[in-house]
């Protein structure tokens, strides 16, 4: 039987506990990952949540047949990554699978930080990033399923946001990320982007 987003979606979530709870290493988690947004059919999906507890017990997750839920709650929880992303006369990137802690402090001083939240999970409902750029850039990139609060300060620089594509206005219940900081001479950018679904994302790891 072939598998839609929604049956990827779930199993994904499965995994993300799994980590969360111990059962599995965030390397595991990324291997696993892979498999499932290639996956095509159910038995593609059957080996990855084998050793795994679904619903209480042991065994995969069969294919739904209604449309999943993918509520903004279901982005909330897991073990919190990084607190911080440092670039020093140097680039640094935050991308795919990862879970943002409630704070993340990002620095930038004649580089860069990438950080990308399009495949990232959210350790609370509520999250802050303080972004400071001085003489360089940081750019964060997050989906328009998440509601959004920029509030930094550019000083012969800029601080701003733009939408990028058919963005959606997130529901009251999505997670709130706010973005705050300083940029000197420098720029902090955050664009909003329309979720991809995760068959066609290119998973990128961190």
């Amino acid at each position: 039987m072939r598998v839609s987003d929604a049956d990827r979606e779930r199993v994904a979530q499965i995994l993300h506990k799994a980590m969360s709870e111990g059962r599995i290493t965030v390397e595991e988690l990324e291997e696993r990952l892979s498999v499932v947004y290639a996956a095509k059919t159910a038995a593609d999906l059957h080996p990855v949540t084998l050793d795994l507890p679904v619903d209480g017990n042991a065994g995969v997750v069969a294919p739904s047949t209604s449309r999943a839920v993918t509520s903004p709650h279901n982005l909330v929880g897991g073990r919190p990554g990084s607190t911080s992303s440092v670039a020093v006369m140097s680039g640094t990137e935050r991308k795919g699978s990862w879970v943002i802690p409630a704070t993340h402090n990002s620095f930038a001083f004649w580089g860069g930080v990438d950080i990308n939240l399009m495949h990232a999970r959210f350790a609370e409902q509520h999250t802050t990033i303080n972004a400071v750029a001085i003489m360089a850039g940081i750019d964060i990139v997050v989906p328009d399923d998440i509601i959004l609060d920029v509030t930094g300060i550019g000083f012969m620089g800029a601080f701003e946001s733009h939408d990028r594509g058919d963005v959606q206005q997130a529901p009251d219940d999505a997670p709130v990320l706010k973005v705050t900081g300083f940029a000197f001479w420098g720029a902090v950018t955050v664009i909003r982007k329309p979720r991809q679904a995760p068959s066609q994302a290119k998973q990128i790891t961190p």
